[in-house]
């Protein structure tokens, strides 16, 4: 897969995050931070993207949640307040419960973005959403964002199995997402089914599969006795480990690991060969408030995740798909020409509640 990049990346060490250690000094995130997106900066072509965040003017005030993690997103969320003058607020949790507490809240919420991380979140809410102007929404391809104009992708991310490259070669593992229902995987599969992107990739199953079949793979993946985790991270680590042989995950994930332990790591991505839901590219994206007071920051700052700095910010530091033309990817990165991956309309990726009525009719969460 060619060789990995040695530079260090301004996310926390993967080594560090598994092992349940505390974060480091606030004066060296500040430092890690500064460094990493001076890098991008200079990077850039940056002409266009100084008069977005300069658009911004030098006071305001801006409120975020996001179901994206802090380690992900924040370098480049904060990078946009110090340029930009704005003073930002972040609220971080998982997609659904944010979403949730959007419901709640209703027009009396706080929040002027919410950062989803995946579509079925931001469907959940989208009647709470403003229209985005077409000046952005027109930056991303038709997939990559809402139909009605309520919400713009900002990266792309591909569903792929994770495996542990000293037990399983490519040829050891099924052609397609549903061959690991085969009791020989019982024991050896661990899954994150309360993870926004693992109940995208059950929604593109729903859509591709129908719902009998999905609630049959659900089944048989049940009865192959899975090991349950929180999100993909500690499942790249425990497939490396050798605790399960594959994980369900995000394409990314691998490489953050191979970019700090370099080739020797005993785990890679596999993307079925034929495509179908296990590879099915979603979209992290966002949205405005309609209850928003500060809907014209709040756009600024999708022009800005949407400039050749935040997009190339995505491909360097964390390995997604940039969304915008002309942002170069590392070369460890694999085309999304380069495997088979599903057309599916973005409103069958949205349905969040129908997946997870099925999940619990399958018995796999509560």
């Amino acid at each position: 897969m060619g060789r990995v990049p040695t530079f260090h990346s301004p996310i926390l060490s993967f080594k560090h995050i598994v092992a349940g250690a505390g974060r480091p000094s606030a004066g060296l995130r500040w430092l890690l931070t500064i460094l990493s997106l001076a890098a991008i900066l200079m990077g850039c072509s940056g002409g266009a993207d100084k008069e977005t965040v300069a658009a911004a003017g030098s006071a305001g005030k801006l409120t975020i949640y996001s179901g994206r993690s802090s380690s992900l997103v924040d370098p480049i969320i904060q990078q946009f307040g110090r340029a930009s003058g704005i003073k930002i607020a972040v609220k971080y949790a998982n997609t659904a419960q944010l979403a949730a507490t959007l419901l709640e809240e209703g027009d009396r919420t706080p929040a002027d973005i919410f950062f989803a991380q995946d579509p079925g979140g931001l469907a959940a809410v989208e009647h709470m959403l403003a229209t985005l102007d077409a000046t952005i929404l027109g930056r991303v391809p038709d997939w990559a964002r809402s139909p009605d104009g309520k919400w713009v992708g900002l990266s792309g991310r591909a569903r792929t199995v994770v495996y542990n490259t000293e037990t399983l070669t490519e040829a050891d593992l099924p052609d397609d997402m549903f061959g690991f229902t085969d009791p020989k995987w019982k024991g050896r599969i661990g899954w994150a089914p309360t993870n926004a992107s693992f109940q995208t990739m059950v929604s593109a199953m729903r859509s591709l599969w129908g719902e009998d079949k999905t609630l049959r793979w659900l089944e048989g993946i049940q009865g192959n006795d899975p090991k349950v985790y929180p999100k993909n991270t500690p499942q790249v680590a425990a497939v490396a480990t050798g605790e399960i042989d594959v994980g369900f995950v995000n394409h990314y994930y691998i490489f953050r690991f191979l970019a700090e332990e370099g080739e020797s790591f005993p785990a890679r991505n596999y993307h079925p060969r034929t495509g179908g839901p296990g590879a099915t590219v979603m979209v992290a994206g966002a949205g405005v408030l309609a209850a928003s007071e500060n809907k014209e920051v709040a756009q600024r700052f999708l022009e800005f995740m949407l400039s050749k700095v935040g997009q190339q910010y995505f491909a360097g530091q964390t390995f997604e798909y940039p969304l915008v033309e002309g942002v170069k990817t590392p070369r460890v990165l694999t085309p999304l020409s380069g495997f088979s991956h599903p057309d599916i309309p973005i409103k069958d990726l949205g349905d969040l509640k129908g997946t997870q009525d099925l999940l619990r009719r399958a018995g796999v969460t509560p």
